[in-house]
């Protein structure tokens, strides 16, 4: 386990040896030492420092995938919303061939156990509005600032 500060609070990494496990925002964390983690959550680490100073754009640590083949699907589904722009839960549903499972997209977009690394916080409400974020609203709305701010496309008014 790996706590990693941010401009949104402490992000809590879990591994396994290889893989990422979990990434999830904590208010506050204690500092570990980075010289007996495995591998991979130093690279996330470093990766999420990257992204948090504009320098990273999508992120290429290995992740282990303990979900349901729907739920899968779905996380794949959201690694495909380029930086900068958003989707909705019919719009995925839609992609993945299966407009009728909008309610179960949406609940396997918030079972989604690596917060910002698999964007769960690019998928807004169908007329543009802020919709549930595990982190918080307020984090979602920075997130896809920054991430406007970083592609080009920022707006005075996001929302």
């Amino acid at each position: 386990m790996l706590h990693v500060p941010s401009p949104l609070g402490t992000l809590q990494l879990t591994s396994t040896e290889n893989t990422l496990f979990k990434a999830c925002f904590l208010e506050n964390g204690p500092e570990t030492d980075s010289s007996t983690l495995p591998a991979c959550l130093t690279q996330a680490a470093k990766q999420l420092e990257e992204y948090f100073a504009g320098q990273r754009h999508s992120f290429d640590v290995p992740l282990h995938a303990q979900g349901t083949a729907f739920q899968q699907q779905v996380w794949q589904a959201l690694q495909q919303i380029p930086l900068g722009r958003t989707d909705h839960y019919l719009g995925l549903a839609k992609r993945m061939n299966n407009p009728g499972a909008v309610r179960a997209v949406g609940v396997a977009n918030g079972a989604n156990p690596w917060m910002i690394l698999v964007p769960c916080h690019r998928v807004i409400g169908a007329q543009g509005q802020l919709t549930g974020y595990a982190g918080g609203l307020r984090r979602k709305q920075w997130l896809l600032e920054h991430e406007a701010k970083m592609a080009g496309t920022y707006q005075t008014t996001l929302f």
